[in-house]
């Protein structure tokens, strides 16, 4: 196995004994920076005020189910659309750990479909605005925050810990294909979003093997890549990573009065060199309706993963 399937430090995490006390905070771990040991698993048993929060989630999995939540951890790579609305749903299910890695700022165009973005965040970390919403929440959890590109060189790093369930959120192809390839051949439990951008439809989201989808443009050249790339798949043969999706044929853009014959990007970011908005070929419209549902779809199937009431 090559180097860039291994994983070797562990990060830093905010606990409840490290918060100062009626403070939300969450931790920016720069890449270089010296890490602590990792924290011990939480207790089996919530204390009866965080276990109060989640009573309608016990009452569908239990005591134990609930136990299995808070003594997990997920890694969620890519806090856009489809990712903070994972994110919330996790937080809210009652996951004890939750990684979140995206190196992007919240830009005024995430307004309409990403959980984050409103008045007083815009040039804000998405990780960092994500993980305050998510300690107001549940002030028990642990919330860790990447801000950073997921590639092959940054892979090892950021899949320590391992995780139980990584949601993969990520909207760059090359990053993507590594991140499931990786997890592919590390046996490490995945759920893939595919294109939520250019659909309208929310009801039209399915989940299903990444083998096994139809009518996603996405997923289609997903599979191609990984098997170009990394000789991983079968076609028509499942092989264990579970894809969000939409059957939805695509909407093609509309060009709008201010594009001024060519569309301009207003990112924050700017020209990162990672993966910015004049590097894309298209910049597809995306409803409020369809990421969020993916989102909390993809938060569903890890849940269920976590607890093992999952059926592929």
């Amino acid at each position: 196995m090559s180097s860039a399937f291994s994983r070797t430090i562990t990060p830093r995490f905010v606990t409840p004994a490290t918060r100062p006390q009626n403070q939300y905070t969450a931790v920016m771990s720069p890449p270089d920076e010296h890490a602590v040991p990792f924290p011990a698993p939480l207790p089996g048993a919530m204390k009866l005020s965080t276990q109060r929060r989640f009573d309608r989630t016990a009452r569908l999995i239990g005591d134990a189910g609930l136990a299995k939540l808070a003594a997990s951890t997920v890694t969620i790579f890519g806090v856009g659309g489809v990712g903070s609305f994972a994110a919330e749903g996790l937080a809210r299910a009652g996951v004890g750990r939750l990684i979140l890695v995206d190196f992007d700022r919240v830009c005024v165009t995430n307004v309409n479909r990403q959980i984050h973005a409103m008045k007083g965040t815009l040039g804000k970390s998405k990780v960092a605005v994500m993980a305050e919403r998510l300690l107001q929440i549940n002030p028990d959890m642990q919330v860790q925050t990447r801000s950073e590109f997921y590639s092959e060189r940054t892979s090892s790093r950021l899949l320590t810990p391992e995780p139980d369930v990584i949601i993969d959120a990520i909207d760059n192809v090359t990053a993507k294909i590594h991140l499931l390839a990786t997890a592919v051949r590390e046996r490490l439990r995945i759920v893939t979003a595919m294109g939520a951008a250019a659909r309208m439809d929310p009801t039209r989201v399915k989940t299903a093997d990444l083998m096994l989808t139809s009518g996603c443009g996405l997923a289609r050249e997903v599979r191609s890549l990984l098997r170009k790339n990394y000789g991983l798949g079968e076609p028509n043969k499942a092989m264990g990573v579970t894809a969000v999706y939409s059957d939805e044929p695509a909407i093609a853009p509309v060009p709008l009065g201010y594009d001024n014959g060519g569309f301009e990007c207003v990112c924050p970011s700017g020209d990162n060199g990672l993966h910015d908005c004049d590097s894309r070929i298209v910049i597809n419209g995306s409803s409020p309706f369809v990421p969020s549902v993916f989102g909390m779809t993809a938060a569903s199937v890890a849940v269920r993963m976590i607890t093992g009431t999952y059926v592929p």
